[in-house]
């Protein structure tokens, strides 16, 4: 059987929406017109001011529809705008601005921010789509709601009694076409069809505004260059840092474990060495210990060499290594990998162990029983998906292990997009633009 209700529902759900998207444009419209009221009304001392608000408050209602865009329409917009540069002091206590000099860090501030606000190029978009979205983007917005309120005045007003008024004084009002029967069943059926038809391109009508709203608020490419650059250097940072970090890591673990194991079977050879002549019986039990020791040092050192890489993952490929992975697992974790090919290994390593931490906060944070692990690449984008069935809440903006995924796959340009409500379950999706390069040596 069909299941109509959960299509009707979002049609239903886009009609509100854009009922709600309609009633930001008369507060869209007020903010535009501030500076004109205050004049108007003989205070044009604090015009300045009024601007400075009106701009303001522009940022905030434009930052809401670029979210709304990005909920509602799928259309995603980013922030467009330039970074906020820093204050420099210079010699002599004077601060330099990027434009001039000022003796007083306040005044400075102040200089630096305006000039930061009004130089923007976003900042005027901003003022371009207060003055217009309120006519254009209420017609996206108000569209299906105007169908459906003038279906519905089509339909029923025909048949409801009011005394003194007649089918064709409601016909002169443009409500039906005459004023017999057979007209008013006629305009009850158009009216119905207005309806249907208002519903159905709600969606659309939503996702329309979605574009409207990309068009005129998405950041211009000096913002884009702007961030990019700013991407590159964050991302640059952690990953001297995160190499640092290994190399730290990898020094530690040979010094605590192989090296001092290593130092110990030198000592005990060194041992059995003197009492070769003296006490041959005696060399047999420091042998056994040295044998130990050395199968001791060589697993110290396979783990290391696989903390590094793991070799199934150079052998086999990111599929067969994740199912191996899976196998030793304390969750029950499926796997399913459809990979043409295999990204370069750096990109490679780095979504392996993607994979290996978001499991591992699975078991430590979520208490989660069984796991999901899918890999797709779509020609572009590398995307791998990890889903469980724990406790849910996680939040990359409280400093967890989210945060260290997020930095591992940013080396790469990738993204990190968490769906954790509270109570689970848990889905991690893991974006990183790659090519697949040579051909495929998993067994998938």
């Amino acid at each position: 059987m069909v299941n109509i209700w959960a299509p009707a529902r979002a049609h239903g759900v886009a009609l509100i929406r854009g009922l709600l998207l309609a009633g930001l444009k008369p507060v869209a419209a007020l903010v535009a017109l501030l500076p004109v009221l205050v004049v108007a009304d003989g205070y044009a001392g604090v015009v300045s001011l009024t601007l400075l608000m009106m701009f303001v408050l522009g940022r905030r209602l434009a930052g809401l529809s670029r979210r709304l865009a990005g909920r509602w329409g799928g259309i995603e917009i980013p922030g467009p705008y330039l970074l906020r540069p820093a204050l420099q002091q210079v010699e002599h206590g004077w601060y330099w601005t990027g434009y001039d000099y000022h003796h007083s860090r306040w005044v400075a501030k102040a200089s630096l921010y305006t000039n930061w606000f009004f130089r923007d190029p976003a900042t005027w978009r901003d003022l371009l789509w207060l003055l217009v979205d309120p006519v254009v983007g209420g017609v996206f917005a108000l569209a299906p709601a105007a169908l459906v309120t003038y279906g519905l005045a089509s339909a029923v007003l025909p048949w409801l009694p009011s005394e003194g008024v007649t089918l064709p004084e409601l016909a002169r009002y443009g409500v039906i076409h005459g004023g017999s029967t057979t007209t008013a069943l006629l305009a009850t059926l158009v009216g119905a069809a207005t309806v249907l038809l208002g519903v159905a391109v709600a969606p659309s009508a939503v996702r329309a505004h979605a574009r409207w709203t990309h068009a005129l608020l998405a950041p211009t490419r000096q913002a884009w260059l702007a961030r990019r650059v700013e991407r590159l250097t964050e991302t640059r940072t952690d990953a001297i840092n995160a190499q640092a970090a290994e190399l730290r890591r990898i020094e530690r673990d040979l010094h605590d474990g192989a090296q001092a194991r290593l130092v110990a079977i030198g000592m005990t050879l060194g041992a059995a060495e003197q009492l070769l002549r003296t006490d041959p019986a005696a060399v047999a039990p420091l042998l056994v210990e040295a044998r130990e020791s050395s199968a001791a040092a060589l697993r110290e050192l396979r783990d290391l060499v696989h903390g590094i890489y793991p070799p199934v993952l150079a052998e086999r490929g990111l599929g067969d290594a994740l199912r191996l992975m899976a196998l030793e697992n304390p969750l029950d974790v499926t796997v399913q990998a459809d990979l043409s090919g295999r990204p370069e290994p750096p990109l490679e390593s780095a979504a392996y162990f993607a994979v290996s931490e978001a499991l591992t906060n699975a078991v430590r944070h979520a208490s989660a029983r069984h796991a999901q692990v899918e890999i797709r690449h779509d020609g572009k984008l590398l995307r791998i998906v990890v889903r469980d069935d724990g406790q849910g809440g996680a939040d990359p903006s409280r400093g967890s292990g989210l945060r260290g995924l997020q930095r591992r796959l940013s080396v790469f340009d990738g993204n990190v997009i968490v769906d954790s409500p509270r109570g689970g379950p848990t889905e991690l999706t893991m974006e990183i633009p790659c090519a697949l390069s040579s051909p495929r040596t998993s067994t998938s």
